[in-house]
């Protein structure tokens, strides 16, 4: 919610979200997109195939809730949690094996 010209607050616990349009069967709460940044929440709540992302920009992640393995292609495979943080590099192909319930937050820039 933009409370000022150029200000957005939100809360984790929100239930604004809406699907995703780039990640089919998740839900998304976009807090900003400007400047070149877009900032916001993912969740998934219901397992699935694994996700294939590749990010347009950096993108940022902190896991707020459940667990994933991102495998990078050609390069590591990332085991995330609650609390912990990565970033991506951009268009780089990413497989993403999620454990539900599943909330992060990310940034992109």
């Amino acid at each position: 919610m933009e409370v000022h010209p150029g200000v957005f607050v939100s809360s984790t616990s929100t239930e604004a979200w809406e699907p995703d349009p780039e990640v089919p069967g998740t839900e998304m709460h976009e807090l900003v997109e400007a400047d070149g940044v877009a900032a916001g929440m993912t969740r998934i709540i219901q397992a699935g195939e694994p996700i294939e992302w590749t990010p347009p920009q950096r993108e940022t992640i902190l896991v707020l809730e459940g667990f994933v393995q991102i495998e990078v292609t050609d390069g590591p495979t990332l085991e995330l949690g609650p609390g912990d943080m990565a970033s991506l590099a951009p268009r780089v192909a990413t497989t993403w094996h999620v454990t539900v319930p599943f909330k992060e937050l990310w940034v992109i820039a």
